[in-house]
Formats: structure tokens, sequence, C-alpha cells
């Protein structure tokens, strides 16, 4: 008796060992998405993040991974509809409001995407990881509609916001061009050449603002 009591206690150690073994591949691979997200490898992340919604319908970070992982695989469309199926089952995640406008800036939807945008910026907290991001964009789609004063706004406070970044320089010098604003135009190429002496980009708009003020 005491033998089978043994051996029995030995069955249920090994199904508690393999049930909590099972239930950390699962969590692992719930991180995998991730983690396959940070290291460029989006379809793969696309792929888990997929497979974990089939067991949870309602697992809201699978939306923003999978979300995140589209957008980086310019597979917009399908990343603006995963977004507003996220946000249907949590209508204010930042993080998908932001996602959904960056889905919809790159299909050409500048007013939907200049909607998500403002509702990130008006949400988010002032150091939120996407606010300079969100300006920028905004930016980018005022420079489209030719609203040049507002791309000069956005684009300086995304610039405010992450100062170290050389091309948004050149586009708020460009878009201070476009609304005449030269020497203000010169001092963001300058920002820009600073950053990076090799941009041609900022080079050539330097120089086409110092021909117009001579």
């Amino acid at each position: 008796m005491k033998k089978n009591n043994k051996v029995i206690t030995s069955i249920f150690a090994i199904l508690i060992f393999s049930s909590s073994l099972s239930a950390q591949i699962t969590q692992n691979t719930k991180q995998d998405a991730l983690v396959l997200y940070h290291n460029g490898k989006y379809k793969e992340s696309i792929a888990v993040c997929e497979e974990e919604i089939k067991d949870n319908p309602n697992r809201i970070e699978s939306y923003v991974v999978m979300c995140w992982s589209l957008v980086r695989n310019k597979q917009y469309a399908e990343a603006e509809e995963r977004a507003n199926q996220g946000l249907k089952i949590s209508p204010y995640d930042l993080r998908l409001i932001e996602i959904l406008g960056e889905a919809k800036y790159y299909l050409g939807k500048n007013s939907g995407a200049m909607e998500q945008f403002q509702r990130y910026v008006s949400g988010a907290p002032e150091s939120g990881a996407r606010v300079g991001v969100s300006y920028y964009y905004m930016g980018e789609i005022f420079i489209r509609q030719a609203r040049y004063q507002h791309a000069d706004i956005a684009l300086s406070s995304a610039v405010k916001k992450e100062p170290l970044l050389d091309s948004w320089w050149v586009r708020l010098g460009y878009a201070r061009e476009m609304a005449k604003n030269y020497k203000e135009a010169i001092v963001a190429y300058d920002e820009a050449l600073k950053l990076n002496s090799a941009s041609v980009d900022a080079y050539r708009g330097r120089e086409r603002v110092s021909a117009k003020l001579q």
C-alpha cells in the first residue's frame, strides 16, 4: 500500500511539473511576439499575435503588437483593420490610437490620420513615447495639404520633443521655406547640418533659402 502511495505521489508530482512547464512555455510564447517585433521579425510577430488572439479574442496586447508589426511590414490596410478591431475592445488605448493614425497616414487618409494623432497627443502625457512622432506626422500631413504655417507649428513641437533627428529639422526647414519664413528656415536647416553635416537635403535647402535672402 505504501508503495502504491509513493507511485501515486510521484505521478501527481510529474503531472504538476508538466502542467507548470506547459504554462511556462505558453507564457514564453506570448512574450515572443514583442521580442520578434523588436528584432525586426515582423511577419513572425504577426503570426504569433494571430494565434494569441485566436486563444483570447480580447487580448489587447496582441492587437497592439500586431498593429506595430503590420505597419513596420508596410501592411497598412491590415493594420488599420486590426487597430479598429482592437479599439472596439479597448476604445481609449492610446497605443492603438497612435498606430491607427500611422496606418491611415500611409494609406493617404490625411483627415482620419490627423484625427487619431490629435486624439493621441491630447490624451498622452507630455512624456508619452509617441508624442514627438505624432507631431511629426501631423506636420507631414499639413505639408501635404500645403498648410505650411500649421506644419511649422507641428514640426516645431516634434523637434522640441526629439531634437536629435536631423531629418525632422530638414522637414521643419522645408515647411518654413514654403511658408516664406526664410530666416527661420535657415535656423532649422542649420540645426539639421549640426546633427548631420552630410545631409544633402539640409545643404540644398539652406542654399535655396540663402539665395532668396540675398
